[in-house]
């Protein structure tokens, strides 16, 4: 890389929930590109999305890319639950519930408490990562100037709950599962299953239509695929981190059970929503219904059939140049 790169723990000591209990000894791992201004007035925060860490999102961060680190300083602080930061794996006892709210008060602290930065010049996210922008802008409306919500919304959908009660519920299923939080050992038939049915909502019907998974993903034949694409990518993954994180999709609300057509007024970021037209949980409709009550909202539909990766275009270079124009178009307005 031809910029500066740091890493680094942050302790935050035991932090007390926004539902109730306490994390104990919690803790965010992050890593920072570029170069902070002298004035602090560059920095953009990058949350990571579900089961994700930091090198798996790290590919848009490039001087053509997305996100330009001899531009901006770029900080990512992996999401509670992620195997880095405090998770299930990690950390004992696990709460039943760290929510999008916990994350961000947490990630305001080392904002403040490492860097010195009390504003952001922007925050990015994808999926997770847009909730965790979208919980940004609401809670910290004073310190947030621009958000990029890509394939994320404000409150987690009823349709998009109903997708994550049924992959909690392979993962619940499992003999090895406690009843609680943990495992006994990895649930490989779980997982495995569990792969295999995200890989029916991860991606569109017009993908797999167009045999993508062939021909864009080189996959050999959908057998393979599966294994390739879904069952070893959450085979590296903790099982009780993949629930967890779960559950925090599952309680996403900017308003926390509250009125969100006010939550979203208090909003005063210019506000970029990015859905994929063909995502199958956050919905481009999700947005829509957003938008009126934002003060500086844009809504900018990923055309793709791609769904929700769309929003994560690694192997897409249509989807990649779009998201590219929205984000550098709002970051350097």
């Amino acid at each position: 890389m031809d910029w500066p790169v740091q890493d680094g723990t942050f302790a935050l000591g035991d932090l007390a929930l926004k539902r109730g209990g306490v994390l104990p000894d919690a803790k965010i791992v992050w890593r920072a590109h570029g170069t902070l201004s002298a004035a602090r007035d560059n920095v953009v925060l990058y949350p990571t999305s579900y089961g994700a860490q930091h090198p798996d999102l790290e590919w848009l961060i490039r001087p053509d890319g997305v996100l330009d680190p001899t531009r901006w300083f770029i900080i990512i602080p992996n999401m509670f639950g992620n195997g880095l930061s405090s998770s299930p794996s990690n950390t004992a006892p696990w709460p039943a519930l760290v929510t999008a709210h916990d994350n961000v008060a947490a990630q305001k602290r080392l904002l403040r408490d490492v860097f010195g930065v009390d504003r952001l010049h922007a925050v990015y996210g994808w999926s997770m990562g847009a909730q965790q922008a979208y919980h940004w802008a609401a809670a910290y409306p004073d310190a947030v100037e621009r958000a990029v919500i890509n394939c994320g919304s404000a409150r987690t959908s009823t349709h998009n709950r109903v997708f994550l009660a049924g992959m909690m519920a392979v993962l619940e299923a499992a003999p090895e599962f406690d009843g609680r939080a943990l495992f006994s050992a990895q649930p490989r038939a779980a997982l495995r299953a569990f792969g295999r049915l995200y890989a029916g909502w991860a991606l569109s019907q017009d993908f797999y239509r167009a045999d993508l998974h062939l021909t864009a993903l080189k996959a050999p034949d959908l057998e393979t695929f599966y294994r390739t694409d879904w069952e070893d990518r959450f085979a590296r993954r903790d099982a009780a981190d993949l629930l967890a994180m779960l559950r925090t999709w599952d309680a996403g609300d900017i308003a926390d059970g509250g009125d969100l057509a006010a939550a979203l007024g208090g909003i005063t970021a210019r506000v970029l929503l990015m859905p994929s037209e063909t995502d199958l949980y956050f919905r481009v409709a999700d947005n829509a219904a957003e938008l009126p009550y934002l003060k500086h909202g844009r809504l900018a539909p990923i055309a793709s059939i791609w769904g929700h990766r769309a929003g994560n275009p690694v192997a897409n270079p249509d989807d990649a140049a779009f998201i590219t124009r929205e984000v550098r178009g709002l970051l350097g307005a």
